[in-house]
């Protein structure tokens, strides 16, 4: 269904703007095929009305096309779909935050450092 009435909404895409390009000005079409206006390829009067019409049909059948498609491809098919309402819920508990560390704690890591710092910069010093 989607590809049938993204087909359909493309040709009345061209034939829309092949319509509205094919419109003259205050000449009429027989000015585009190179003729008079009684010679024309739609009678003495132009084909205004014919354009006009065909114009006019075509931009309601875009607009159609358009509100189809927007629908037959919207998000609102099903709501199981969503990731959003299928996560499952956070409670407080989980994310409790981490114990605090103890002053012996944090002290040993700095000592070891300290003591290692010293070695790594004696080859240094000598060369």
């Amino acid at each position: 269904m989607e590809t049938l009435i993204l087909t359909l909404h493309i040709i009345v895409c061209v034939l829309l703007v092949v319509l509205i390009l094919l419109q003259a000005g205050k000449e009429g079409m027989g000015v585009i095929f190179g003729g008079g206006g009684s010679t024309s390829v739609f009678g003495s009067a132009g084909a205004g009305g014919i354009l006009a019409k065909l114009t006019a049909f075509m931009a309601v059948v875009f607009v159609i096309t358009s509100l189809s498609y927007t629908y037959v491809t919207s998000s609102h098919k099903n709501s199981d779909e969503s990731q959003i309402l299928n996560t499952p819920p956070v409670s407080i508990e989980d994310s409790a935050p981490a114990a605090p560390q103890t002053p012996d704690a944090a002290a040993a890591p700095a000592t070891s450092d300290a003591q290692t710092a010293p070695a790594a910069e004696a080859p240094a010093t000598a060369q």
